[in-house]
């Protein structure tokens, strides 16, 4: 009988072949004590742990074949700067000679401490570098019980391999093209999961948090996964087999089309230019944005240079990283957030602003831009690393989660300071565009006052949805109510968009909703010329642009407008798309 599981869809593409179960670790840590006699060497046997996990992974950075995606070496990068961060390499040494206790037992404790602390964390794609870490311990707990770390198929007799695991590490996926893996799934992992990255950019057919697919399969079983719906069939009928083969085949022809687009203008059926910008993290994105075509980018998040580390980074480190990225942008604009940290996000050398574990609204209290307010002599520190990368090409300044008018007008005053301190020291510095996000629905309803202020504005979809609608996205017990089509948030798009372009004010989204494209025509028709996204999701939005009037558009979504139940959605913003 077929089995029918729903879970994320990370990669897009339909694959069909037999499985092969991951069986790797153990759920079982050994506890023991350790004379006192003994604890120097318990210590001498972690360290040597930490250290053949450091060379494995170097190894594993060093063997990234040179079609890989750039995340690939970014997220081993990541792991490597987990495996030097004290709370891996030492902290579990303090806490086995403490209670005189095994190696294995120590970093369990602190494992157990550390997921603790991400699971508090409010911002889905930072609470997802949980897996991250867990991942780093296990090669730990692997070297210190004599485990192999290494992912091998060497009985595995098919070439349309498809892996069923609980969790799969970026590591991982170094070996992928050369054991003929055509998909995977995962029990665990979020939409921000490096995993669901990963399956993204490898461009591999996946999905993820599955939750038990692993117990109900069987080893060389034929399975399906749709990494379109992110659906898995175990054992499909002919039927099905036959249905979904088909719909293989139109998927590939339809992206080797989308492919011939790469270098096509994002121009309108009726000539208007709209600009496709990429979402960045790192230098190593930026390739990915010119294969694609990207005009540029339109969000480069800051935040993660600040975390992972025992200081803050200097003015020179921060300049260093962002003249490399502006440099390699060829003359395309790039517009950098200042960071977004806050008090579920604090880095370690930021714990005096922490507010306490117990705060009953962290999402609430001293986060974007407040934090930065608070302490300004970070907030002009970034500012005069990214003036001074300015002086190399085209930059943009944005301030995160704005919500009124002082604020902004805060902003301005350090920014001025920021110039004012680079002159005053000689620096070459340039000029940057400066704008802030609306993610916050005060900032929205008031935008017309703060675009008075500033030259451009970015909607950040993903928490604007999330705070209209009082809903947290990674918590299951209401995520199905995260509805980014709901009238509340499309007329609140509409509002921010439609006042921006009668001031004649750059405006553009930045969230989820730019690379969706059962979005693109709805958010045409209110107006919006400029979308950043995924790279991945870049071609796709394009040929929706490409096949689109907006002066029929304007019209069109009228009747989406006027509705105000949010069970009708949906279905009205399917009739849009199904328009010729």
């Amino acid at each position: 009988m077929s089995i029918v599981l729903h879970g994320v869809a990370a990669g897009k593409g339909i694959a069909i072949g037999h499985a092969h179960l991951v069986t790797r670790g153990t759920s079982e840590v050994p506890q023991y004590d350790i004379p006192p006699e003994n604890i120097p060497a318990e210590a001498a046997r972690f360290d040597a742990a930490v250290k053949a996990t450091r060379k494995e992974l170097e190894q594993l950075r060093n063997a990234i074949p040179e079609n890989a995606p750039t995340e690939l070496g970014a997220f081993i990068s990541l792991h490597l700067m987990l495996l030097t961060d004290v709370t891996l390499s030492r902290e579990p040494i303090d806490i086995l000679k403490e209670q005189g206790i095994n190696a294995e037992w120590a970093l369990k404790q602190q494992s157990d401490k550390l997921s603790a602390q991400f699971d508090s964390i409010e911002d889905a794609y930072l609470r997802e570098r949980k897996q991250d870490m867990l991942q780093v311990v296990q090669r730990i707990h692997n070297h210190l019980v004599g485990q192999s770390n290494e992912l091998t198929l060497v009985n595995n007799p098919f070439e349309d391999t498809i892996l069923i695991a609980h969790d799969l590490s970026p590591a991982d996926t170094v070996l992928f093209k050369e054991q003929h893996i055509t998909a995977f799934v995962t029990d665990i992992g979020g939409p921000t999961s490096h995993t669901a990255i990963l399956g993204r950019s490898l461009d591999t057919p996946s999905v993820i948090g599955l939750h038990n697919a692993r117990k109900l399969i069987t080893e060389n079983e034929v399975v399906i996964v749709d990494g379109i719906n992110g659906v898995l069939i175990i054992a499909p009928d002919d039927v099905v087999l036959n249905e979904y083969r088909r719909l293989a085949r139109e998927y590939r022809s339809h992206k080797r089309e989308l492919n011939k687009l790469k270098k096509t203008a994002a121009t309108t059926a009726d000539g208007v230019s709209i600009e496709l910008a990429a979402n960045i993290e790192s230098v190593e994105d930026i390739k990915a944005m010119h294969n694609f075509g990207a005009d540029g980018v339109g969000l480069f998040r800051s935040e993660f240079l600040y975390l992972n580390r025992d200081t803050m980074p200097s003015e020179d480190e921060q300049y260093e990283v962002y003249s490399a990225i502006v440099k390699k942008m060829k003359g395309k604009r790039i517009t950098i957030r200042t960071v977004d940290l806050g008090v579920d996000k604090n880095p370690r050398w930021f714990g005096q602003n922490a507010t306490p574990n117990g705060s009953l609204n962290p999402a609430l209290g001293l986060t974007g831009i407040r934090l930065c307010l608070a302490e300004p002599v970070m907030f002009r520190t970034q500012m005069r690393a990214i003036l001074r990368a300015a002086a190399h090409g085209p930059v943009r300044m944005m301030w995160p989660m704005i919500t009124s008018l002082p604020e902004v007008r805060q902003c301005l005053i350090h920014l001025d300071t920021a110039r004012k301190q680079l002159s005053e020291r000689g620096e070459t510095f340039g000029d940057v565009g400066v704008g802030c996000m609306i993610e916050i629905p005060a900032a929205a309803m008031t935008v017309g006052s703060i675009l008075k202020l500033v030259d451009f504005i970015s909607i950040g979809t993903n928490d604007l949805i999330q705070y209209v609608l009082s809903v947290d996205r990674g918590d299951d017990a209401v995520s199905h109510l995260y509805q980014p089509s709901h009238p509340a948030v499309l007329k609140m798009v509409q509002h921010v968009i439609r006042t921006a372009n009668r001031m004649e004010k750059s405006v553009s989204i930045c969230g989820e909703m730019a690379g969706d494209t059962a979005f693109t025509r709805l958010l045409l028709g209110m107006g919006l010329r400029r979308f950043s996204m995924n790279t991945n999701n870049l071609l796709a939005v394009k040929n929706i642009v490409l096949h689109s009037d907006t002066t029929k558009l304007e019209n069109d979504i009228a009747k989406i407008m006027r509705n105000e139940d949010p069970e009708k959605s949906d279905k009205l913003l399917k009739a849009l798309n199904s328009m010729d």
